[in-house]
């Protein structure tokens, strides 16, 4: 223990370099464990939200924007597709479940979608307040929006064209809301849910009453955004992307290829971050151990004194192997708080746009590997001067004095 307290002692009597030292080993594993935090989030919300869903159904454009419109809905669709088209695919053999989203208001930022029962029962959605709807103009709200915007089941509320906010509102078609959904954890704790009838209402899509065509046809005029299709077998995945391409007028995309190409992108940034957090640890290690280093010329009289009093060699170099663990151990606690704040205030920064959950509250187990890390930069820093140390006879201390 009294080495560890005089190590302590030795680190702060030059504070300006310890304060360095400490602040490069703190950015270095500030910026491992933000990586670690954000990596294990947005895989566990791609796996969460995906689940099940093997082929997102919509208009021509961008694959990638049909997935991250209509399953992580963080994007904005490239159009509408025909109620008669997406019923045909329902019939398709390879088709074990289809279900439509139409999309195109918001209340207060958070999207209105359109849908069926089906939705609810994909992601296991269960109301903690009221029920689900039941008829149009019905409306059931995910934890986060109830939470956000202080609704609650029997209010009522108008929606905004567009899916941003601050678009045109509908005012002279309120939405009631029946009940607030159970947090899941997904996609659906940021979405207002409703009957696919209700939008249609909305953007006056739906048929008007007596109109021959429309008994005769009753989804000639209707439209949605998109569908989510799961396959009945594997081997689905093979042939059915390629009909809906080449055989209608809609566009499929494979969430398993899009996700894949999404998360090589957001790879890349996470190797310059973790790239660079790694530099600063070889800088930290670097600036460590040019500091011990010195400490060993400078406490030359120090070492002697102690040498003199009956410290063994070993002890000796354990003054400066506790000395860097210490800023190990300062580093480790600062790094990994830095870390989870800067988790925190991304969170917050995407929360405010809607996007996917980040939260600094949540532990990764690989963050145990951080103190690791730090103790081990600190022991490579000093374990030259330590050695050196080590190896300095008394009466060569007692010469250099």
């Amino acid at each position: 223990m009294n080495t560890i307290a005089l190590a302590f002692r030795y680190l702060w009597s030059r504070p300006l370099a310890a304060l360095l030292n400490l602040l490069l080993l703190t950015l270095g594993l500030a910026s491992i464990t933000f990586v670690l935090l954000a990596s294990e989030q947005i895989d566990r919300a791609f796996q969460r939200d995906l689940a099940g869903i093997d082929l997102v159904v919509g208009a021509k454009g961008s694959p990638m924007q049909l997935i991250l419109a209509g399953v992580f809905h963080i994007d904005v669709p490239p159009g509408n597709i025909s109620l008669a088209e997406v019923e045909a695919l329902r019939r398709q053999p390879q088709v074990a479940q289809l279900i439509p989203l139409s999309l195109g208001d918001s209340f207060r930022g958070f999207r209105i979608v359109g849908t069926n029962a089906d939705y609810l029962a994909h992601y296991h959605l269960v109301p903690a307040q009221g029920s689900a709807w039941t008829q149009p103009l019905e409306a059931v709200l995910g934890a986060d929006v109830a939470r956000d915007t202080g609704m609650k089941t029997g209010n009522s509320f108008t929606g905004s064209h567009g899916l941003g906010g601050g678009g045109v509102g509908h005012a002279d078609h309120p939405y009631r809301v029946t009940g607030v959904l159970a947090p899941c954890g997904c996609v659906a704790d940021r979405l207002i849910l409703t009957a696919t009838e209700s939008v249609w209402a909305m953007h006056e899509m739906h048929a008007k009453p007596g109109a021959a065509h429309d008994a005769a046809d009753p989804d000639a005029r209707h439209e949605v955004t998109m569908a989510l299709i799961t396959y009945k077998s594997p081997m689905a995945a093979v042939t059915f992307p390629r009909y809906v391409n080449s055989s209608t007028g809609m566009q499929a995309a494979a969430p398993a290829i899009e996700v894949s190409r999404l998360l090589r992108m957001v790879g890349v940034g996470s190797e310059v971050l973790r790239g660079f957090g790694a530099v600063l640890l070889a800088t930290a290690a670097l600036s460590v151990f040019i500091a011990l280093w010195n400490a060993v010329r400078e406490r030359r009289a120090d070492l002697a004194m102690l040498r003199m009093l009956g410290a063994p060699p070993a002890k000796v170099a354990a003054l400066l192997l506790c000395e860097a663990w210490w800023l190990a151990l300062l580093a480790s606690i600062l790094g990994l708080a830095g870390g989870h704040a800067l988790a925190a205030l991304v969170g917050a920064f995407l929360e405010a746009q809607r996007s996917l959950p980040m939260t600094g509250r949540l532990w990764v187990p690989a963050e145990a590997w951080i103190p690791a890390a730090a103790a081990a930069v600190a022991t490579v820093a000093a374990l030259i001067p330590a050695v050196s140390a080590y190896r300095v006879d008394v009466a060569q201390l007692l010469d250099a004095r």
